[in-house]
């Protein structure tokens, strides 16, 4: 095990994969807002990666899936092309096991076996800001957050003189037929602003069963997303509300108990339409005690079909009423915040309530030191109450140099198809599941001067009372457990002509209770980029590596891929850019039996106001 950990922290130190914070940022500076007290980066004391809207840009992917990946600790499996179930884990967790959340909106599918969330289709035109908390969270979000946290935020409008501002179009065409194109724009003035954003893609894509297999049947891609952003100044209240909502239509392959990982070309198709929305009103974050009332909803409705037949349907609600009181003054040395909360969730004419209360409070006895604390009680309708705790410590030792260390607690209610579904000779649903638990740690620290920075840190995790189905039982019950345990380090330098280098790595250690190594989870992980930032043109190259990983039916081989976003500012209105993805055209799965693409490009040009 000793020798694993020098091995690991050596490679990390030598690798050169890519760190989402620019090098320019400041821990003293940058808000975690995931941390509930709105803690700077340098004070949180956990583990966190921000994504910014220039982040996103820089890399040039169009779904979030693929630029969730730079983050470490996170690994990501998509089954085939566009539009094919696309999943994270952090820190080894379970996809299922991590929280995810649209402008503070829980969109986990209540009608899904585990309730997590498909990324497959979420655009980051819409997006402004992805937060990545890592390690568990529960304290701080409730049940779900196992592993940790997604936080995203769409696109927002600033207050601006003039009725339209912020207007911008984009359009672009690209490999396997595909067109994608957009529009937004921001219309106000210093007080009420309402910002619209339109984006669309059309795709004929690949066959999501692995072509090497004689597979040739292309499975295509259509979405439309569109969101919409609301704020009002009145003074003494500030009023946001938003609108997201998404369809769209994915072919995707057949069940075939001969074909490796039992998928081979078939006529299927999925039809979705997601919906997430919110009101929330608050004071202004100047006062010394501040308050904020949330009311959030999300939706989902899912209809597969073989040919033009009916296969099944699936439909998920849920609702979020959120209070928060936050105490705290710069000249204070702890700032406290209270909070209470109903999720209520329904899905196929199942639905049950978990009501919730939180403290949280960050003491800062002297110059560089935050303490960090709090403790929730949620009481699910069904499965009675469960307390988690946690607690954080940051020291800045140096002006560049912070040290940081946790410890939390995170728990995830059954699923309501865990709690209703029966089977195989059974007569009623088995009794006695429990949510499942986790417990872990991580220590870590983060170097910051200009044009440099490092974060490296140690976690492990344990999680008990995991459900899996009982063929014994004909339904779900608690009978696994994993223990996780890592290494993850990030950096950004700035480098001389403009270049500026990136990098992230994970060394991971995942086993269940027997000590095998859980499924779809690389020992090794990591990207490494290299960006020219110039007036007017800007390149970024990321090779990205993922590690050998075991799989239910075999072995997924170890992978690199080299993927490159160019762009030129052709005026200061109009940009051209270009994205390429396997340039080496490296023949690669994610997921046993499922393909992914060969060399493709896509090039756009995008005019603003």
């Amino acid at each position: 095990m000793k020798r694993k950990l020098l091995l690991a922290v050596s490679l990390s130190l030598l690798s050169t994969p890519a760190f989402a914070h620019d090098a320019g940022q400041d821990p003293d500076t940058i808000v975690v807002y995931g941390s509930r007290l709105d803690q700077t980066l340098a004070e949180a004391g956990t583990a966190v990666t921000i994504l910014t809207r220039e982040d996103l840009e820089r890399q040039g992917y169009a779904f979030a899936i693929d630029a969730l990946a730079s983050a470490p600790g996170v690994t990501l499996n998509q089954s085939g092309g566009l539009g094919g179930a696309a999943t994270i884990r952090i820190r080894g967790a379970a996809s299922d096991q991590t929280l995810v959340l649209i402008d503070g909106v829980p969109v986990g599918d209540t009608s899904a076996p585990g309730g997590g969330f498909d990324f497959a289709r979420l655009d980051t035109d819409q997006t402004e800001r992805i937060e990545i908390l890592r390690g568990p969270q529960s304290t701080l979000w409730g049940s779900e957050a196992i592993g940790g946290v997604v936080s995203i935020t769409t696109r927002s409008p600033e207050p601006g003189a003039g009725v339209l501002s912020q207007g911008a179009v984009f359009a672009e065409v690209g490999s396997f037929d595909s067109y994608r194109g957009g529009v937004r724009g921001t219309l106000g003035n210093q007080q009420h602003n309402l910002r619209i954003g339109i984006t669309s893609v059309v795709s004929d894509g690949f066959s999501k069963a692995d072509e090497d297999a004689g597979n040739t049947e292309d499975d295509g891609f259509r979405s439309t997303s569109a969101s919409l952003r609301h704020r009002s100044d009145f003074g003494a209240a500030l009023l946001d509300t938003g609108l997201y909502v998404q369809t769209a239509e994915t072919e995707f392959d057949s069940f075939d108990f001969l074909a490796p990982g039992f998928v081979a070309d078939g006529d299927e198709r999925s039809e979705t339409d997601e919906l997430t929305g919110h009101v929330a009103l608050s004071t202004p974050e100047d006062k010394i005690v501040s308050h904020r009332l949330f009311a959030g909803y999300s939706q989902i409705d899912r209809s597969n079909f073989t040919g033009e037949v009916p296969a099944f349907d699936a439909r998920g609600e849920r609702n979020i009423l959120r209070y928060q009181l936050t105490a705290d003054a710069p000249d204070w040395p702890v700032a406290v915040t209270l909070g209470a909360e109903r999720d209520g969730r329904e899905a196929n004419d199942e639905e049950t309530s978990i009501a919730s209360g939180f403290a949280l409070a960050a003491l800062k006895p002297t110059a560089g030191l935050t303490l960090t604390g709090g403790v929730r009680i949620d009481d699910h309708e069904q499965f009675g109450s469960e307390t988690t705790g946690r607690i954080a410590v940051s020291w800045q030792a140096h002006p560049a140099l912070t040290l940081r260390g946790n410890w939390g607690q995170g728990f995830k209610a059954p699923s309501l198809f865990q709690q209703t579904f029966f089977c195989c000779g059974a007569t009623a649903v088995p009794v006695g599941l429990m949510p499942e638990r986790s417990e872990g740690f991580d220590i870590g620290a983060l170097y910051f001067r200009e044009g440099f920075n490092l974060e490296i840190g140690y976690f492990e995790l344990d999680t008990d009372d995991l459900i899996d189905f009982s063929f014994a039982l004909g339904g779900y019950d608690n009978i696994a457990r994993a223990e996780t345990r890592g290494i993850e380090t990030a950096w950004s330098v700035s480098l001389p002509r403009k270049l500026v280098a990136r990098g992230s790595y994970t060394w991971l250690e995942a086993e269940d209770g027997a000590g095998n190594a859980l499924a779809r989870l690389p020992e090794h992980s990591g990207d490494a980029s290299l960006s020219y930032e110039g007036e007017t043109f800007r390149a970024t190259f990321i090779l990205r590596h993922n590690g050998e990983e075991t799989d239910s039916f075999g072995t997924v081989d170890a992978w690199t891929r080299l993927d490159a976003s160019l762009s030129y500012d052709v005026s200061e209105k109009a940009e051209i850019y270009l994205r390429a993805e396997n340039l080496t055209d490296t023949d690669y799965q994610q997921v046993f039996g499922y393909g992914t693409a060969g060399a493709s490009a896509t090039v756009g040009i995008r005019l603003s106001q």
